[in-house]
């Protein structure tokens, strides 16, 4: 059997769709008052998160 784009991209698409399910009935709801800022620029908030927290010399 052989299986066409039309079906891999049908697979991917249902793979896609049950992850985010998954993900969003096994997560707490988003709270918009406690994210974090989308552009903290001159907000005086050091970065904490990725690389670009890891400045050399620190």
């Amino acid at each position: 059997m052989s299986l066409s784009r039309k079906h891999g991209v049908i697979a991917l698409f249902v793979i896609i769709a049950g992850l985010l399910a998954f993900d969003l009935s096994h997560s707490a709801p988003l709270d918009p008052f406690r994210a974090p800022a989308i552009l903290a620029l001159g907000s005086g908030q050091a970065a904490s998160g990725a690389h670009c927290a890891a400045a050399p010399g620190s």
